[in-house]
């Protein structure tokens, strides 16, 4: 099995890497190279199920009765295979210059953890008992949080402390929600689960232990606080899985418990899910707004992309609940085409992030500028990502917003009243994220590419390494791709939604163009979009070449006018200056930052127990340990007449000993 093959590639490569550690650079090859074999054998498993169809099982033996290992290759699991392969194998061809920066801090051990960390995420996604998922999950969360510890300095230190809690009180959640489980069916093979139908309120309890457990994972408010964290900490292709894929296995958890498992009985399931995802989305993208540091606000984009993947996954499972199956793949549709394109573009951007790093050794974006001269490719690529995540078409930021939007359309029609009242909102609330999301790219590219430089360093900066910016094109091109594509791409994502939504598939794309039905009074066509904006585009400069034998020669450009002063780098629009006015209208809700983190609830716990444990210690060593440690001598001194060196007094201790044995068991009965 192709499938089993790729996770041997990467244990085996996590370990040879480990083996040559001494020798880092032959260390970082092997743990790179195994990683692009992994993830094109991981390519090929998947796609044979995405493009036939069809169900794949495997059974493994194990020492343990109760729980063999079952590996179990659907739709769903196939494209979650998919989308961690793809990316896996662009940030390892990124990886093979870029992890040079890390030769004597621990580079040669970062192949092995990273390795295991990409094999412990497709094992997730493939075990097809609770058990082994368990167990897996818990080997992922372990990986990465050695992946986070990476700079070893007080930052990523507690950075990785914060996401180990969090991470473990979500697997905490989710153990108690699969052991309900198994009350109920007495075995843990999901396919037992699948089969048992359980009490409502047995099933809404498995659902929200669940729910929270994988929230925390996937980072949705309020369980976020590890995100912008650990993300920034970690080494930027690590951070480009872990916001990439890592937190979609927290989405995954989601529809496998709520939709595969309990059958999205309860329409509460999804509306949950929707809310969540709704809040989640606007103020992850006001949050990103407001930072300085260009990985933090990566992160905080990721809350903002995870509810929009929840929007969707929501109103497919609410479809599912009420009936309405086409509702409900549209909805699924919608959540799993984002998925895909999150992964992308925000890989995309965090390897851009990576590559700016790399050259000036700054997250402070304030101390960048002028970048797009000097980087050109790092920008081009950079600008690409900032456009699909802003939802711009053609890119494929657009395309899968759009499918959402027709979504939570087609709620608004439902025949209960309280979802017509909760589509309108949801839909405001994502195109107010589309808004806040095009306004801080503006942003983000303008005060890291644009202006003139703000540091020595800035000033001195060159293009990246080749196979760093191969890899940021590749990310580039399929954004493109997959937007203009989305004729061939959508039809293969709705197969898994239908199979989802257990309903028969549709029409959705027909001559490059999409829809949401037969009869939809609404279509796209990318391809056209992309020919408009292309003419709009080139009709300028076509102007500008007919007119110019007629015009003025051009003037001269000298340095811009700054009030009859003489221009300083100083006078350039800072990040902070550019979204003031937006903080300062949105304040309340920056307030709650802190307060709806359980981020920093948690670092305050961490902080009081630390200051708890440094006043306790001394009073118990001052108290106990030390009267304890002057008594023993004494003690001593009183029983050292036992030792009398006459062995006829050894003998009789033996006997008085073997007599008040033989006393107490006399007792005892």
């Amino acid at each position: 099995m192709l499938l089993l093959l790729s996770l041997g590639t990467y244990t085996i490569g996590a370990f040879v890497s480990l083996k040559w550690r001494a020798d880092e650079l032959k260390s970082i090859r092997i743990a790179g190279f195994s990683s692009i074999a992994g993830g094109i054998i991981g390519l090929l498993s998947s796609l044979s199920i995405l493009l036939k169809g069809g169900i794949e099982n495997y059974t493994i033996s194990t020492p343990y009765v109760f729980a063999n290992y079952v590996i179990q290759l659907d739709g769903l699991n196939a494209f979650m295979v998919f989308v961690i392969s793809l990316l896996v194998i662009v940030s390892a061809i990124y990886s093979l210059d870029y992890v040079k920066e890390y030769i004597g801090k621990g580079a040669g051990s970062m192949g092995f953890f990273m390795n295991l960390f990409i094999a412990s995420m497709i094992a997730v996604v493939t075990a097809d008992n609770a058990f082994w998922f368990l167990v897996f999950f818990e080997l992922m969360s372990l990986a990465s949080y050695f992946l986070v510890l990476t700079e070893q300095d007080k930052k990523a230190i507690n950075a990785g402390l914060l996401y180990f809690f969090i991470a473990h009180a979500g697997s905490v959640l989710i153990m108690i929600a699969f052991f309900l489980c198994y009350r109920e069916t007495g075995s843990l093979e999901f396919e037992s689960f699948r089969q048992t139908t359980f009490s409502s309120p047995t099933a809404f309890t498995i659902f929200l232990l669940a729910f929270l457990g994988f929230g925390a994972k996937a980072g949705m408010v309020p369980l976020h606080g590890w995100l912008p964290q650990a993300h920034p900490a970690a080494p930027s292709h690590a951070s480009a899985l872990m916001s990439g894929v890592m937190v979609k296995i927290g989405i995954f958890g989601i529809i496998k418990v709520g939709v595969d498992l309990l059958h999205a009985s309860n329409p509460w399931f999804g509306v949950i899910v929707l809310c969540v995802g709704a809040i989640s989305s606007v103020l992850g993208v006001l949050y990103a707004i407001a930072e300085h540091d260009i990985k933090r606000l990566l992160a905080y984009h990721t809350v903002e992309n995870v509810g929009i993947i929840m929007m969707g996954v929501g109103v497919g499972m609410i479809g599912m609940a009420i009936n309405e199956p086409v509702l409900a793949a549209i909805g699924f549709l919608g959540g799993l085409y984002h998925l895909l394109n999150h992964a992308i573009f925000k890989g995309l951007l965090f390897l851009g992030a990576g590559s700016i790093m790399y050259r000036l050794h700054t997250k402070d974006m304030d101390l960048m500028g002028g970048l797009g001269k000097l980087m050109p490719y790092t920008a081009l690529c950079f600008l690409i990502g900032t456009m699909a995540i802003s939802a711009l078409p053609p890119f494929n930021g657009f395309v899968s917003e759009w499918f959402t939007y027709q979504a939570l359309f087609n709620l608004s029609q439902s025949d209960y009243f309280i979802l017509r009242c909760l589509a309108p909102v949801a839909i405001i609330m994502l195109a107010l994220t589309g808004a806040l999301a095009a306004l801080c790219f503006v942003k983000v590219y303008g005060i890291s590419f644009s202006g003139a430089p703000r540091s020595e360093k800035a000033a001195e900066a060159r293009e990246v390494p080749k196979t760093m910016w191969v890899a940021m094109a590749i990310l580039a091109t399929l954004c493109i791709l997959l937007g203009i594509g989305a004729s061939v791409v959508a039809p293969i994502i709705l197969n898994i939604s239908t199979a989802l939504a257990q309903t028969d598939s549709f029409t959705i794309a027909e001559k490059g163009f999409v829809m949401t039905s037969e009869n939809a009074s609404t279509v796209l066509s990318t391809p056209m979009i992309a020919i408009m904006l292309i003419a709009s585009i080139a009709l300028p400069f076509v102007y500008y070449a007919y007119t110019k034998p007629s015009r003025l020669p051009d003037q001269n450009k000298g340095t811009p006018w700054a009030c009859g002063y003489e221009y300083e780098s100083d006078m350039s629009l800072s990040s902070g200056n550019f979204t003031r006015p937006l903080r300062f209208i949105f304040k309340p809700l920056y307030t709650l930052r802190e307060r709806l983190s359980l981020g920093g609830i948690s670092q305050k716990v961490i902080d009081q127990s630390i200051t708890i444990s440094t006043k306790v210690e001394p009073v118990w060593e001052e108290k106990v340990t030390m009267p304890l440690g002057y008594q023993i001598p004494r003690l001593a001194e009183k029983v050292r007449w036992l030792q009398r060196g006459d062995f006829r007094m050894y003998c009789l201790y033996f006997v008085v000993a073997l007599a008040l044995l033989l006393l107490s068991l006399t007792i005892m009965k």
